[in-house]
């Protein structure tokens, strides 16, 4: 190690801690242990922090966004593209307040939740999180079972009692180290981004059509309950409660210097890192939405839903012998990647909310379990058909999650008391909340629809 590199930190100083709280490090075991270099090339500088952010990205590309994606673009073809940009400039906005929030104050959005709410407080929000987790889990079960499925012939239920081995691989990656989990997750992105840019390259849509849909919002995402239902989707699926707990707690294990000068050079540089990875994000998304439009919209199969729908037909509409085993590989991808994150999302909420610490693997194979329960027994009750709409109905879950960890985040960070110097500026706070009330606001219409029965 060089003299311009930072060593690794063993207990960060807290910038709002209170002397009774005696919060340890967040995932301590790898707190501040990547080096990164004081001096040099911006790029280099870069490359030290790039990791945090393709992990977080992962969430919002992770098999529920599929069934969301899918359904919107059989359905209503381009037009649900400015949810996807919308939500999408959402995350990166959320992302960089949950990265400023761990590195300015060495706590994780959790820990700062059990220092300053009150305990019943504290506990709602820990089981609106866990609740999260869950449906999170229940997505990956899902797109992993299926994708196994279609690629090896494995049923969906044995599929879905595999998945529960990934806690094994998460072990193993965490033990060799952080930039060995953080490599895992970038060479997974990188053979989804490869499968859908050769789908999105032989499907040839129209560029025209994609800018004006995914920059000019169409009323009838509001007007529409079916199309407000896919789009609340859509946004539970893109924009992931427990990453925002996640990101404040990964973006510690840079060991940058933890003075103010250090903590702003580490958030610019995290903030670069999660706003591009987010942008991949992005592309894959809306990759998944353009090519259900094209091969479905536009040649009248709107009824497509179901992943397995997709696969069977996206070779012969596209015309791609490949195209449904790259569809089918870039899902098993964006499964076991999921699996990573969640994990360790899993883990920084157990222990920032309740202090518990518990093996990974146990922790592991306890929520996997929790969410392999439903699938095995929907799958018996209802078929394949009913694992869609229940992959659907996860995502949902997952954005009426949203507020309980949003508003504490926007509250925190616009908070001169708990973040110093560290507080976004006026302006930012002000669009940090218009984001905050337009979850609020779509949440609030899904149950309205839902409860009078137009949903």
């Amino acid at each position: 190690m060089s003299d311009t590199e930072v060593t690794a930190a063993p207990r960060p100083a807290w910038s709002f801690a209170r002397p009774e709280d005696g919060d340890q490090p967040s995932l301590r075991e790898v707190n501040a242990t990547i080096a990164v270099p004081t001096s040099g090339s911006w790029f280099r500088r870069l490359l030290a922090f790039m990791g945090p952010g393709y992990m977080v990205s992962v969430g919002y590309m992770d098999p529920g966004n599929w069934a969301t994606d899918l359904a919107g673009g059989a359905q209503f073809g381009y037009t649900l593209l400015f949810v996807i940009m919308l939500s999408n400039l959402m995350a990166i906005l959320l992302q960089a307040l949950s990265a400023r929030l761990g590195i300015a104050t060495g706590r994780d959005l959790a820990q700062a939740c059990r220092a300053y709410y009150p305990r019943p407080v504290n506990y709602a929000l820990w089981v609106a999180c866990e609740l999260a987790i869950i449906a999170c889990d229940l997505a990956e079960v899902i797109g992993t079972a299926i994708a196994l499925q279609l690629l090896f012939g494995i049923p969906l239920i044995g599929g879905a009692i595999i998945t529960a081995l990934d806690a094994f691989l998460v072990l193993l990656l965490m033990n060799k180290g952080f930039r060995y989990i953080e490599a895992f997750v970038i060479a997974l992105l990188v053979i989804i981004f490869s499968c859908f840019a050769i789908q999105i390259f032989v499907a040839a849509p129209p560029a025209g059509t994609i800018l004006h849909s995914m920059f000019v919002p169409s009323p009838e995402i509001v007007t529409n309950p079916a199309m407000l239902y896919i789009a609340i989707g859509i946004i539970g699926a893109t924009v992931m409660p427990h990453n925002l707990y996640l990101h404040s707690s990964i973006v510690q294990t840079r060991a940058y210097e933890r003075n103010d000068a250090g903590k702003r050079e580490a958030i610019k540089w995290a903030t670069a890192d999660s706003t591009i990875a987010l942008m991949l994000a992005l592309f894959v998304n809306a990759a998944i939405l353009i090519v259900a439009a094209v091969a479905f919209h536009e040649t009248g199969h709107q009824d497509v839903a179901e992943i397995d729908q997709a696969f069977r037909l996206l070779s012969p509409l596209l015309g791609l012998g490949i195209a449904s085993v790259l569809f089918a590989v870039a899902l098993l991808a964006s499964g076991l990647n999921s699996t990573v994150t969640a994990t360790l999302a899993g883990q920084i909420i157990m222990e920032g909310f309740l202090r518990l610490r518990i093996p990974n693997w146990a922790r592991r194979l306890l929520t996997r379990g929790l969410a392999i329960i439903p699938v095995v027994v929907v799958t018996a009750l209802y078929g394949e058909k009913g694992t869609g709409e229940l992959l659907v109905f996860s995502q949902v879950v997952l954005s009426m999650q949203l507020p309980f960890a949003v508003i504490p985040l926007v509250q925190f960070v616009s908070d001169r008391k708990k973040m110093g110097s560290f507080a976004i500026p006026r302006g930012v706070a002000a669009l940090a909340w218009v984001v905050a009330a337009i979850i609020l606001v779509l949440n609030f219409k899904l149950l309205y629809d839902t409860i009078v029965g137009f949903g």
